[in-house]
């Protein structure tokens, strides 16, 4: 199925997600559109934050009218795909625009968050999304691992993959492109003493 009859079924599920409870989203994957419903843990949402605040902290310096956001899906029509990354690093013109998703060519960085227990979301993070983001031409991306304590920083997108990989552990001061971002206050999923709701 070509990418228009693609994108034209995701927004028929988007305005049928909107007459249902909780939070929805929709992209388009390997095997085509599909609907999920969005849960994050507060943990996930804090480190998600974290690294929100400290990009937009430097991004009037790198990349004046660029915000980090949360949402809305990417799309690349000629990788027929369209994603929806924990955060990315856009212009913030693009947000007034009509439409459902940021075409991927205005896309700087994408932030990707393990989750505490869903393997298949894990394995598109890891997988399918590090195969995906390069060819959309996206120069940078980040996947933080809660469950693990790791990050693993992804540049030099070429041919469909991305050339350079850097890992990191929580507590490192992580360089992403031109910014960095401290981990100190990252959290683990489960650590013993704490509660991971």
């Amino acid at each position: 199925m070509d990418y228009a009859k693609m994108r034209v079924i995701a927004e028929e599920l988007m305005e049928y997600a909107e007459r249902l409870e909780g939070s929805w989203t929709v992209e388009i994957g390997p095997s085509g559109p599909r609907l999920a419903m969005i849960t994050r843990s507060k943990r996930r949402a804090g480190t998600v934050r974290r690294i929100r605040d400290q990009l937009d902290d430097q991004l009037p310096t790198t990349h004046p009218g660029h915000i980090c956001a949360n949402g809305p899906e990417i799309e690349h029509p000629p990788t027929s795909r369209m994603r929806l990354p924990d955060a990315l690093v856009i212009p913030e013109a693009v947000l007034d625009e009509e439409g459902l998703a940021v075409d991927a060519t205005q896309v700087l960085a994408v932030i990707e968050i393990a989750s505490p227990s869903n393997p298949n979301s894990n394995n598109d993070n890891y997988g399918e999304k590090l195969i995906e983001y390069p060819a959309m031409g996206i120069g940078h991306c980040m996947i933080v691992d809660p469950r693990t304590g790791t990050i693993e920083v992804h540049s030099e997108p070429c041919a469909g993959r991305y050339g350079n990989k850097e890992p990191y552990i929580f507590g490192d001061e992580v360089p992403f492109g031109p910014w960095s971002v401290e981990t100190a206050a990252f959290r683990r999923y489960g650590r013993p003493g704490s509660v991971e709701s």
